[in-house]
């Protein structure tokens, strides 16, 4: 049976409750009830998203970005005022807001440092 595409995308935070309240705050999302005590899965389609504490033996601290070498996309139905909040607040955006083939596009980094872009067009 071949694989049919991805299906579950979970970040690991220093912080869970600090991670969720900035993801809550300033990309909208709303928990789900479904989860494990250790993890906070989101109410995200078509692909679960979820923020879990650091499992045992990752070092976040350890490296200069966590998830290097994997790209997060998101798509957003606002992504100009998500990225003006996040400005006003003085969280680090990585990369401005363009126009391209995505939509609206930028990438901002969470407060674990995962660089995540955010786009408008579905």
């Amino acid at each position: 049976m071949p694989v049919t595409g991805p299906d579950f995308i979970s970040l690991q935070a220093r912080d869970l409750a600090a991670s969720q309240a900035f993801y809550e705050r300033y990309l909208g999302l709303v928990r789900s009830p479904a989860g494990p005590p250790h993890a906070v899965v989101f109410a995200t389609r078509p692909i679960a998203f979820a923020l879990r504490d650091v499992v045992t033996g990752t070092d976040l601290d350890s490296v200069a970005q966590p998830g290097i070498g994997a790209a997060i996309w998101l798509h957003a139905t606002d992504v100009q005022a998500i990225h003006d909040a996040l400005v006003t607040d003085g969280h680090t955006i990585v990369s401005a807001p363009v126009d391209g083939p995505f939509g609206r596009t930028f990438t901002f980094a969470d407060p674990d440092g995962y660089q995540v872009t955010l786009h408008d067009r579905a």
